[in-house]
């Protein structure tokens, strides 16, 4: 995909569909107002017919017309003039590329109108841009054997009109914006292939490959079981214990800046597929499970882009691969483990298996003596319940770390919401035969488990991204969601900045 900025009028805009945006009751802004002064009318007019309401997402295509630079004019309804806002512009920009894929339209100059800028300044305007129309011309990278869809023919977009000396800044986004968009691809896909198709090694190849691609700051390791067994992370060894695929620890490092600066660190679940363990799952909706590597996603796809983009900034990605299996080996309800950390675990439920694989990963997180430590799990149905599908949960140790990845969802609408995590919670994980359990119950069930790894986190700054409810869309449009990777990125930017 190739994407630009331009700063003439959008009439004058050479490509195969010009887009612009359209509000209720026949209203235009200042873009449609001066295409429709370029075709003497005949917007207005089609509006005054009521041929086209501008509801939001609303989308006319007109092939030939005539007093443009481009053949064919899409109309995007833009809703109500005085609701207009970010959002809305995002509604537009959707239904605008969901138009445009399904038609053979090759290049499009988008001219919607812009929110105001304390809404959308111009680096988020181009970056947003990107990154959206990749997300609308991604296409599940299914298994089928016929009637394939073929991939939309859109390859080339201009995002516009911007004024001269927003240029470099819009043009700063759309190159951030496609970075992301390319990615968000490599997490999607990850996620979405069955659990049969990608399994830890198959996760360790991918990171082999990311290497391959970025053989001068990108360094991989990959640990296998009996490298895992050496690091002493009995808890990783118990979960894995029940399946025939074998785990394999992932350690990503990028040094984009002075060696002697410490690395953030970004540690992912990628327990490939949960049937709960011996603590069964209830068999509805148990083929999702395959999802429960959106972390491990997310870490491979933020590795992707910092070395994509080329960031200032020393990061490490550590994966721990696993699936969660039943068998007459499977580590039990009431058993007791040993933590990389020496730390003891019962285990109480097989179920809650994420944060004993997560704990581990933590542990050697210690080695890097990072800056700060960030990690993304797909964790509980609890968090589900308490924010539902609109916002990821943060918690930590660090108020300035998890305001700073809540601050990131806010400019880039991956949103994520802060939940306390105080002694109190901790307190429930008391175990009578260990030092500690690995659940606490159904009350605040999100909270416990961040509890659980804060066990483990003791003197570094860290922050828990639970993404059960963001990562994955159920329904008929099944599927990866592609977040909190664009929130990711913008902290990262963000502290590769400053």
């Amino acid at each position: 995909m190739r994407f630009e900025a331009f700063n003439r009028r959008a009439a004058e805009q050479r490509a195969d569909c010009l887009v612009i945006g359209a509000f209720e009751r026949g209203e235009l802004g200042p873009i449609g107002s001066s295409v429709n002064s370029a075709l003497r009318g005949r917007i207005a007019a089609l509006l005054s017919r009521g041929d086209f309401s501008g509801r939001a997402q609303e989308t006319l295509l007109l092939p030939e017309i005539a007093g443009l630079a481009a053949p064919r004019l899409l109309l995007v309804g833009l809703g109500a003039r005085a609701q207009y806002n970010r959002r809305q512009w995002r509604r537009a920009l959707q239904g605008a590329i969901g138009a445009l894929a399904r038609t053979r339209i090759a290049s499009a100059a988008l001219a919607l109108e812009r929110p105001a800028a304390r809404e959308l300044d111009d680096y988020y305007f181009g970056r947003s841009s990107a990154e959206m129309v990749g997300a609308a011309l991604y296409r599940v990278n299914d298994l089928k054997s016929t009637r394939r869809a073929r991939p939309p023919a859109l390859t080339r977009v201009r995002i516009g009109p911007v004024d001269a000396d927003a240029l470099p800044a819009v043009r700063r986004g759309l190159a951030a914006g496609e970075a992301l968009a390319q990615s968000s691809t490599l997490l999607r896909n990850l996620a979405n292939l069955p659990a049969n198709v990608c399994t830890p090694r198959y996760l360790a190849n991918q990171a082999r490959e990311l290497q391959g691609s970025y053989r001068q700051r990108l360094r991989v390791r990959i640990f296998d079981e009996a490298a895992i067994r050496r690091l002493r992370m009995g808890c990783l060894l118990a979960v894995t214990r029940g399946s025939e695929e074998p785990p394999r620890f992932i350690v990503l490092e990028y040094r984009g800046t002075r060696r002697k600066r410490a690395p953030i660190v970004l540690v992912g679940k990628g327990v490939t597929f949960d049937t709960g363990g011996i603590s069964l799952k209830d068999p509805q909706a148990m083929d999702e499970m395959k999802y429960d590597m959106c972390g491990a996603a997310t870490v491979l796809a933020a590795m992707d882009y910092v070395a994509r983009a080329g960031l200032a900034l020393n990061v490490v990605g550590l994966v721990p691969a696993c699936e969660n299996m039943p068998d007459g080996r499977a580590v039990k309800p009431g058993d007791i483990v040993t933590s990389a950390s020496g730390q003891t675990v019962e285990i109480l439920n097989t179920d809650a298996e994420g944060r004993l694989i997560l704990c581990d990963a933590l542990n050697y997180a210690r080695r890097y003596e990072p800056e700060a430590v960030v990690d993304f799990a797909t964790l509980t149905g609890a968090c589900i319940i308490a924010l539902g599908h609109h916002q990821s949960a943060v918690m930590g140790n660090d108020e300035a770390l998890a305001r700073e990845l809540v601050e990131a969802g806010n400019r880039t609408d991956d949103h994520a919401w802060p939940l306390p995590l105080t002694e109190d919670y901790a307190d429930q994980l008391r175990s009578n035969f260990a030092d500690v359990a690995n659940i606490a119950g159904r009350d605040g069930g999100a909270i416990t488990a961040a509890a659980f790894l804060g066990k483990f986190t003791t003197g570094m700054r860290w922050a828990h991204m639970d993404i059960a409810g963001t990562a994955w869309t159920s329904g008929k449009e099944k599927g990866a969601s592609g977040r909190p990777l664009s929130l990711v990125a913008d902290f990262l930017s963000r502290r590769a900045a400053s």
